[in-house]
This record gives structure tokens, C-alpha cells and sequence, in this order.
């Protein structure tokens, strides 16, 4: 396997656990849940993912052809809570990472050293695959941080639970 080819499959993996970081909080949630607002300037999880299927469907379609930022994309608009059920949330959720993996699954090897534009701004596809990886890693970590606020006590958590460090790490070992 190349280097670019190596970097591919290590994308993919990447949104792939980002994605399922959602997919776990959401299942904790309720559908009030999604449309809580922790403050006044804050934004919900639903206004979350509304940005950022937004994003992905602006980022991801013609992603070789196409400026990242399409000319049908309102960007604030997805500031505005325009979905109304755990359903709307969830589609719109699975409908921009089913975009972006599609796109991710079908590029070459040789892609990733090609020039697209974002903002009419040139970017290298690696570069543009890493600025999303940030990107909807730090909406992804505002998802689960809401979660985790919202559940409390009742959180379960999705990686080594607070004050079982030791515990993971021995039974880690265990498996060598």
C-alpha cells in the first residue's frame, strides 16, 4: 500500500469513528434532548448538525469538480433551527456522512495530491480532507460535550469512563 493509499484508509477511519461518536450520543438522547440550548449564544446539537450536514454536502459533492462551497449553500441559515424531530436530526446527520464517505471511498490514490477549491481558495485534497477532519471533529466533540451535560450521571460513556484509567489499561494487557 502507498503512502496515499495508507492516508485514504486512515481518513476514512477517522470520520468513520467520528460518525459513530454521534451515532452512540445520539442514541442516549432524547429528542428534547437535541434541541436544548446550553446558553443564549450556544447552539443545539440539532443546530449542530444541521451546520455541519450542511458543510459535508457543500465540501463532499463534486468534490474534484466543484468549489467546496456551492452557490446553493446558506450557510447561516444552518445557524437557524430548521429541523423539528430526532428523525429531521438524523436524517440530516446520515445524509451528509453518507455524502462524505461515498466521496472519501471513491478517490484514488493519486487524488489525494490533486487541487481543489474551497471559497475559490486552492487547497491540496490532502489538506482539504485534513481541514474537514478538524472541522467535524470539533462539532462532533460540541455534540457529545451537550450529551454528556444533558445525561449527567446518566452518561455512558463512549471512550474509558472517568476513573477506570487502570482498570482499561490492565485488562489491555491482558490481551497481548
Amino acid at each position: 500500500m502507498n503512502t496515499e493509499e495508507a492516508f485514504l484508509q486512515s481518513s476514512i477511519k477517522k470520520f468513520k469513528a467520528q460518525k459513530s461518536l454521534g451515532d452512540k450520543t445520539f442514541a442516549q438522547l432524547d429528542e428534547k434532548d437535541l434541541f436544548f440550548k446550553p446558553s443564549a449564544e450556544s447552539n443545539s446539537i440539532a443546530v449542530i448538525v444541521q451546520h455541519v450536514s450542511g458543510n459535508m454536502l457543500s465540501r463532499w459533492t463534486n468534490f474534484l469538480t466543484e468549489d467546496g462551497e456551492k452557490p446553493w449553500r446558506e450557510r447561516d441559515a444552518e445557524f437557524e433551527n430548521n429541523l423539528s424531530t430526532k428523525e429531521d436530526v438524523l436524517n440530516a446527520w446520515n445524509k451528509g456522512w453518507a455524502c462524505v464517505l461515498a466521496t472519501l471511498e471513491n478517490l484514488k490514490p493519486e487524488d489525494v495530491i490533486k487541487t481543489i477549491t474551497i471559497r475559490n481558495e486552492p487547497h491540496l485534497v490532502v489538506d482539504a480532507i485534513i481541514r474537514q477532519i478538524d472541522h467535524y471533529g470539533s462539532h462532533v466533540g460540541q455534540i457529545v460535550y451537550i450529551g454528556k451535560l444533558i445525561k449527567n450521571e446518566n452518561w455512558q460513556s463512549l471512550s474509558i469512563a472517568k476513573n477506570k484509567s487502570k482498570a482499561f489499561n490492565d485488562a489491555m494487557n491482558h490481551k497481548i
